[in-house]
């Protein structure tokens, strides 16, 4: 099979050496995907706005390899803030709530930059019904 790859920019893809999002046949993984703008600084304010930034780069990954929303099928995401459930759990549902993929969320002690407050990773089967 051939393999896809989505790139969003990140400093991170080249320094650490993976991409955003491959595709292999009709499956896409996106890998962890924490708030990070296009000039590689970090996404300013509350855990909503960097949730948000986290599910548009998602999203656009997904969506540059030739898949939806309506294909997600499993997101995983890491919280630094017990408190900060909800919060990222609405963010989730606006993009991917109607898909209703399996879904976990996990608390971490840290991110790869400390004023992250999330970061989220993504799997998408292309064709679902």
């Amino acid at each position: 099979m051939t393999r896809e790859h989505a790139s969003s920019g990140s400093p991170f893809e080249e320094e650490f050496g993976f991409s955003r999002a491959i595709r292999v046949g009709n499956r896409i993984i996106v890998a962890g995907t924490g708030p990070i703008e296009d000039d590689g600084s970090s996404t300013s304010g509350d855990v909503t706005a960097q949730a948000e930034r986290c599910f548009t780069l998602i999203q656009h990954a997904i969506e540059e390899l030739g898949g939806s929303a309506a294909d997600v099928v499993r997101v995983r995401m890491f919280l630094t803030d017990f408190d900060d459930q909800a919060a990222v759990g609405a963010v989730q549902a606006r993009f991917f709530g109607k898909a209703r993929p399996a879904a976990t969320m996990v608390g971490v002690s840290w991110l790869c930059r400390k004023e992250w407050k999330v970061e989220v990773e993504a799997e998408a089967i292309m064709g679902n019904p």
